[in-house]
């Protein structure tokens, strides 16, 4: 089991270790998850004057039969983690998303009860309650029709 720590954002590292972690403080992805093949495609060999790595979590790196082994293949760069960072922030809001849009029309629970719901779950402490509930409003108010606008003439009356 070789592993490499990158660094996300607090809450979506909160969200993995949550979701995806073991008993030993490792994340784990499983190999049916398009993360899992996305870690792997982006991980390189270890340059010759490479800092150790830093960051907030520890994932372990794919093991493949076939393919690159983790020993030699153990690097993952600063783009890469950005690349890695914004793929688990869209595995982010679209559970989110879909928690909340499923606590509302299915149980009837308020959004703001829902998005409370889903922090506790997954014991996110660092984003606000109120930061989640505005993505969520901002992503309903993507799909809902848009009323046009009575742009029409005025009676103007003339005396």
């Amino acid at each position: 089991m070789i592993t490499t720590k990158i660094y996300i954002k607090p809450h979506l590292a909160e969200y993995v270790v949550s979701k995806f972690g073991t008993p030993d403080g490792f994340i784990r992805f499983p190999d049916s998850l398009d993360i899992y093949h996305v870690i792997w495609d982006l991980t390189e060999r270890r340059p010759v004057r490479c800092r150790p790595d830093d960051g907030n979590v520890e994932i372990i790196l794919p093991d493949r039969s076939i393919g690159k082994a983790p020993e030699t293949y153990n690097y993952i760069s600063r783009k890469s983690q950005r690349i890695i960072s914004r793929y688990l922030e869209n595995i982010f809001l679209t559970e989110l998303h879909a928690f909340v849009f499923d606590e509302k029309h299915r149980k009837g629970n308020p959004y703001n009860e829902s998005v409370y719901r889903f922090i506790c779950r997954y014991e996110i402490e660092s984003i606000t309650e109120d930061a989640l509930k505005k993505n969520c409003y901002r992503w309903i108010n993507r799909f809902q029709k848009r009323q046009k606008r009575a742009y029409g003439k005025q009676n103007i009356l003339t005396v």
